[in-house]
C-alpha cells in the first residue's frame, strides 16, 4: 500500500468516526484500570475487554452506535468481534490518544 491510499484509508477512517460521533455514539475503552487511570478520553466508559461479555446487556441498552478504544488498536478489534456478533453496532477508534 502506497502513502497515498494510506491517506485515502485514514480519511475514510475519520470520516467514519465522525459519522458515529455524530450519531451520539459512547466510546468505551477497553484497557485495564492501571492504563485508565494513567489517562482516557473524558466521558468515555472503561468496560475491560475481558468483561465485554459480561456487559453485553449493559452496552445493548445504551441503544447507540459505540467506538472502542484501546492502547493501540488491537484489543479494540476483538471487543469488535464480539460485539458485532450480538447485533451490537461498533467501529474500532483505535488508540484512545488519537
Amino acid at each position: 500500500m502506497g502513502i497515498f491510499d494510506f491517506l485515502r484509508g485514514a480519511k475514510k477512517t475519520n470520516a467514519k468516526l465522525q459519522d458515529y460521533k455524530d450519531k451520539g455514539a459512547i466510546v468505551v475503552d477497553v484497557r485495564t484500570l492501571t492504563e485508565w487511570n494513567a489517562g482516557h478520553i473524558d466521558g468515555s466508559i472503561r468496560i475491560e475487554l475481558g468483561l465485554i461479555p459480561i456487559k453485553l446487556n449493559e452496552i445493548k441498552a445504551y441503544n447507540k452506535p459505540i467506538i472502542v478504544v484501546c492502547r493501540s488498536g488491537r484489543r479494540a478489534t476483538q471487543a469488535i468481534r464480539h460485539l458485532s456478533k450480538h447485533g451490537i453496532d461498533a467501529i474500532n477508534g483505535g488508540a484512545w490518544q488519537n
